[in-house]
């Protein structure tokens, strides 16, 4: 599994997630697993969202896509992205 963080600036999270929330179609067709979002505590228009992706090379595809691009500006995303594939090197469980 491959992870992809991605981290932007939206215009308006109402707006945004609006428009995330319309692209499961697309999401699944390029193989995306899972998905959260997050918002910074601080800053409501800050959205982190972690993607998960069966390997590598999907999440490259998908992340360089034209159609994740076309979302992302529908969406009102209001700056270059900041994008990292990250792959899992463990977990703990601390409960």
């Amino acid at each position: 599994m491959t992870t992809i963080l991605v981290r932007h600036k939206v215009s308006d999270f109402t707006k945004w997630k609006s428009t995330y929330d319309t692209l499961d179609s697309f999401h699944k067709s390029n193989k995306v697993k899972s998905a959260q979002i997050f918002r910074n505590a601080d800053n409501p228009n800050e959205v982190v969202v972690l993607t998960e992706m069966e390997n590598i090379n999907d999440a490259r595809q998908f992340a360089q896509s034209q159609g994740l691009k076309d979302a992302m500006q529908n969406a009102g995303v209001a700056e270059q992205p900041d994008v990292y594939f990250l792959d899992k090197a463990g977990s703990r469980s601390f409960a």
